[in-house]
């Protein structure tokens, strides 16, 4: 099989050659790549990814003052940032305290900058079609949640959710109708009838959501109702959902609301793929896999044990195994446990159950 073959054989809960796989990686050493060889080759899902920036066109540096550089992201934010780190830190934002929302405008989403990921359309388009050759790729816009805080700052939308839900509820329908142009214009560009949209939303933390049921009830389901709905009226087959931490308090609505499939499911975050399966059956399950604690500390039993629970479960489809992440802190003996079961006992034509 392809490895889009082998993740729509999946998706759709039919046995596919082999367990199909999601990883992505911090970095990826030379040590590493001569042990597995490319990281391109780990796994079978690659998200393309469109500038779904409110302001892509207010982009700009700005100054470099001790060792911070200084700019306007595609967000409209001021942010400063140390040179090689991971993370920004926000000075300003587009949507401050005191704004009418109403009155400000965002960027159209059918702007040709937002969609061209290499120096023309025809080379885009080149690379597109090389890369559907070697996986099965789905496109992204972010959620109603994270993508608020962009725009609003995440402090000043908590109190906003918190004290004035009305105005929260302004927001995040607004977010919703920028994501949902992102997602019409990708979906058409990039030919992904056949596979779909991922929304990226990491909206909670290890132990809940950053809000209460009640809140997401009123604020935000109605949007992912009218995201999910429109995504899959402009073709889109699958709407897949990503949030880190534990969004079990909340899943049953999202799950109303039509999402098909979840990531990165993560254990440590009570995410447990087994419980989940056993609750909503029909939903596609992509990750599982611990790497904040079996793949750091082992032992070599625990990796092997958890790896093959969730081959178990895709044996007939319905999972992707994957990690949220390989960081650092991950030794590479551990990883290469965990990438020599998914080939072997993870290969459905030639493994026994």
């Amino acid at each position: 099989m392809t490895s889009q073959e082998r993740v729509l054989a999946a998706f759709e809960f039919k046995r596919p050659d082999r367990i199909p796989r999601f990883e992505s990686f911090w970095e990826f050493t030379e040590e590493w790549a001569q042990q597995f060889g490319p990281c391109e080759d780990m796994s079978d899902i690659l998200i393309w990814v469109p500038n779904e920036g409110t302001f892509p066109t207010r982009s700009r540096m700005m100054s470099e003052q001790d060792g911070w550089i200084y700019s306007v992201d595609h967000w409209g934010r001021t942010i400063r940032e140390k040179p090689g780190t991971y993370f920004v830190e926000t000075l300003e934002v587009p949507i401050p305290v005191g704004t009418d929302p109403a009155l400000v405008h965002f960027d159209p989403a059918d702007i040709e900058e937002r969609y061209v990921k290499a120096e023309s359309e025809e080379q885009t388009q080149r690379n597109l079609e090389r890369d559907k050759a070697k996986y099965c790729v789905f496109g992204k816009t972010g959620g109603p949640y994270l993508r608020t805080t962009y725009v609003r700052g995440e402090e000043q939308f908590l109190m906003d959710i918190a004290g004035d839900p009305e105005l929260a509820r302004v927001l995040v329908d607004k977010m919703a109708d920028h994501l949902i142009g992102i997602a019409r214009e990708q979906i058409q560009r990039w030919s992904l009838r056949d596979t779909g949209v991922w929304i990226y939303d990491d909206m909670a933390y290890n132990r809940s959501p950053m809000f209460s049921p009640e809140s997401f009830e009123k604020i935000f389901l109605p949007a992912y109702r009218r995201m999910i709905k429109e995504y899959k009226a402009a073709g889109a087959k699958y709407v897949l959902l990503h949030s880190d931490g534990n969004i079990m308090p909340i899943l049953d609505m999202l799950v109303d609301a039509g999402i098909d499939g979840l990531n990165p499911l993560e254990k440590r975050a009570g995410m447990d793929v087994a419980t989940i399966r056993s609750r909503y059956p029909n939903l596609i399950l992509t990750g599982g896999m611990c790497n904040t604690v079996t793949l750091v500390k082992g032992p070599v039993e625990r990796i092997e044990k958890e790896a093959k629970e969730l081959i178990d479960l895709g044996r007939d489809g319905g999972v992707v195994i994957g990690t949220h992440s390989i960081s650092p802190e991950i030794p590479l003996e551990h990883f290469a446990i965990y990438d020599d079961i998914c080939h072997t006992y993870g290969n459905f034509e030639k493994s026994s159950c």
